[in-house]
């Protein structure tokens, strides 16, 4: 049987080189999902809260210029 002869031309390091990149791709967004999925999970009182421009916790500093005026 005769052997295919090895391709080394640059399309097939192109090709070689998006193949490894989707599968990084690929990867990146299954691990960026499981966090946002694990994030999700272990903060579930956060859609109680007002979004945006709200009164700061206690606990966090105040660094607005004009504290007195709400």
């Amino acid at each position: 049987m005769a052997e295919k002869p090895k391709k080394s031309g640059k399309a097939e390091q192109q090709a070689a080189r998006s193949a490894r990149l989707s599968a990084a791709l690929r990867e990146n967004l299954k691990r960026r999902k499981a966090q946002a999925r694990g994030r999700a999970q272990s903060r579930p009182g956060d859609e109680e809260e007002p979004a945006g421009n709200s009164r700061p916790r206690s606990e966090a500093p105040d660094f607005r210029r004009n504290r007195g005026r709400d």
